[in-house]
């Protein structure tokens, strides 16, 4: 199908997608998360494709949800049902990126934040431009970190530095990231394209079928508890939404301040 808000290339075996809204560093629509699931759902029925590369165009990977949006908007006000219902398209999003049955591979160029840096974790390795930042500014916004996005950070990173890097909400660098093993390599920006499409030759290349089966194989062995936990995760940011805390740190962020929260 065409897609408006993402490019998508196919070369012997590797799909490069580019989330395409550089005008706006990528943030996600919900146009644009709607066209991420049905990709998803494309890839399921692909059989030439054996690796797939995520990116974005410009100079930023993703700045997170497009709370402009008013479809966004549109979700997240209402009646507590509608809402619950309306914010499910970010975890699905999330599931079905986390299950392409192909080899799956971030690009990190620039910033990326918050559902960025969600759609990073979900995918099997992250390759970072040295210049790259990614954070998740959630709790700066007294908003848990949903999306089905916790479990995937402390599979990768470990409690405790899954702990730190949720809770205190920073932009880390690339080194650090890198250092902590959320980052799988780091390369000169310029080379950012070019290591990926390396990375991706060398898994096209593997046997596909025996390839996949590992891949859902350790998905599910590392994943087995993730949906058990986090099926409410929508429940506990319709919680945080009604806060006054959370108020307070939306109100903080239009005034580019730090937010003062009272537990309230």
């Amino acid at each position: 199908m065409e897609y408006q808000n993402l490019l998508l290339e196919k070369h012997e075996g590797v799909a490069v997608v580019t989330l395409n809204r550089p005008d706006v560093g990528n943030v996600l629509s919900v146009d644009l998360m709607r066209e991420l699931n049905m990709l998803a759902d494309e890839l399921q029925s692909d059989l030439e494709t054996r690796v797939v590369v995520f990116t974005g165009a410009g100079k930023n990977f993703c700045l997170g949800a497009d709370v402009m949006d008013p479809k966004h908007q549109e979700n997240s006000t209402g009646p507590v049902l509608k809402r619950y219902r309306g914010f499910s398209i970010g975890p699905t999003m999330i599931m079905k990126l986390n299950q392409i049955p192909q080899i799956t591979i971030a690009a990190i160029n620039g910033i990326c934040l918050g559902g960025g840096t969600c759609i990073a974790s979900a995918l099997d390795f992250r390759i970072g431009a040295d210049n790259c930042r990614c954070g998740l500014p959630e709790n700066n916004l007294g908003m848990n970190l949903s999306w089905l996005a916790l479990p995937l950070m402390v599979n990768i990173l470990g409690p405790a530095k899954a702990k730190r890097f949720v809770i205190l909400s920073k932009k880390e660098p690339a080194q650090t990231l890198y250092d902590w093993g959320w980052l799988d390599d780091v390369v000169p920006a310029g080379q950012l394209k070019e290591r990926a499409m390396e990375t991706a030759r060398l898994y096209a290349a593997q046997a596909p079928l025996s390839t996949q089966m590992i891949k859902r194989s350790i998905n599910t062995l590392v994943q087995a508890l993730d949906q058990p936990i986090m099926h409410m995760d929508s429940e506990q940011y319709i919680l945080a939404s009604l806060t006054d805390d959370f108020k307070e740190g939306i109100e903080a962020l239009i005034q580019r301040r730090p937010p003062v929260f009272k537990g309230k």
